[in-house]
């Protein structure tokens, strides 16, 4: 066994950590885009990309890493993100959202991440494997994005930043609202209060989660390892390792995501949020098959909302971007069904009783 691996179990802890103790949910973002019209989380995640993207220029200028590009298929990035967003709705938590909030002891991720290291293992390995090759022969094109409009890199970067950054101006000048919010009375001191208490914005977080996905890159080249942060392959090579007992399938990946739910767990005990709860059976329900999809999509897609929606966004990947905006409307399809038709019922029931109403009191007079 390569021992440098471990190092992606460091990697792990802290992005567990950083999102588990920010509250850095991927899922939660796209969905409320759609019902709550809030899209700050949205722009948080432009600007982990942003930082990341201009780490790598960094780093691949001195030469500590290498960018791999190549071909991608284009129809199979757009319904497997699709189904991927369809996935993290029912399954409340993205590929990520899911590990980390594993170790907060929610008994509905611990289901939906087993259905979604299962559904991503027959999916990658078993019975659905023709199903995903079928789905990708059809299209290849290049993913990269430089290369295919000929804009270098950098100019890419700067749009990128300029566009963030006129999103982050545009929201911070937001007037806040005037009702007093209760401030919870201080319970730590010192570096205890800013590990374990303190609220941080969004876009802090965003900071930290991008450099975190920075250092991914030279630490897992270190092991041969090619590529930044991604969840879903590890997570099938782990159902691999424990149905085979397989070392091959131990990797830096695996680590990785055995380290964020390590670091969520730390962090989530640490603050006190640490407890088992047990949904009803609806979302019991949900989770798994939720799981399910979310590991058929993003193998079918090659990623996921970090694989792709984090870290292909940042290497200027046209894939990427066709997965965000592909796994963005899977998930604004199935936050209808869940959220806005059930809101639209009541409302409509609510109308109707109240028209009644009406109608009873005119005749009574």
């Amino acid at each position: 066994m390569n021992w440098l691996i471990l190092t992606g179990v460091i990697v792990g802890i802290l992005l567990g950590f950083v999102m588990q103790r920010t509250r850095f949910c991927l899922a939660g973002g796209f969905r409320d885009m759609y019902v709550q019209k809030n899209n700050k989380m949205f722009y948080a995640l432009l600007i982990a990309i942003a930082v990341q993207s201009i780490g790598l220029m960094i780093l691949q200028a001195i030469g500590i890493v290498q960018i791999p590009h190549g071909a991608f298929p284009l129809v199979g990035t757009i319904i497997g993100s699709f189904i991927f967003g369809v996935g993290i709705v029912l399954a409340g938590g993205c590929a990520t959202g899911t590990w980390y909030r594993a170790g907060e002891g929610l008994i509905g991720s611990w289901i939906a991440l087993f259905a979604y290291g299962f559904g991503a293992a027959i999916t990658k390995f078993g019975i659905l494997l023709p199903v995903m090759t079928r789905i990708n022969q059809p299209t290849q094109i290049k993913s990269d994005m430089a290369e295919t409009t000929g804009i270098p890199p950098y100019i890419w970067a700067l749009i990128l930043v300029a566009i963030t950054v006129f999103f982050v101006i545009k929201t911070l000048r937001k007037p806040k609202p005037k009702m007093a919010v209760p401030k919870l009375k201080q319970k730590y001191s010192g570096i205890r209060h800013y590990l374990f208490e303190k609220r941080y914005h969004p876009f802090v977080a965003a900071i930290g989660v991008g450099l975190v996905a920075l250092l991914a890159w030279p630490l897992s080249e270190l092991t041969g390892r090619m590529h930044g942060l991604g969840i879903t392959t590890p997570s099938a090579n782990l159902v691999q390792f424990l149905m085979t007992g397989n070392l091959q399938f131990i990797d830096w990946g695996v680590m990785l995501v055995l380290g964020i739910f390590i670091g969520s767990y730390v962090a989530a005990k640490g603050s006190r949020e640490f407890k088992w709860r047990l949904p009803d059976k609806k979302t019991l329900r949900n989770s798994a098959l939720g799981g399910v999809l979310m590991g058929f999509g993003a193998s079918v897609a090659g990623g996921c909302s970090i694989g792709n929606g984090l870290v292909e966004t940042a290497m200027f990947s046209w894939k990427g971007w066709v997965a965000l905006g592909s796994m963005i409307l899977g998930t604004w399809f199935m936050s209808y069904f869940i959220f806005i038709r059930p809101m639209k019922k009541v409302q409509t029931k609510t109308q109707y009783s109240s028209k009644n109403s009406r109608v009873k009191e005119t005749q009574t007079i």
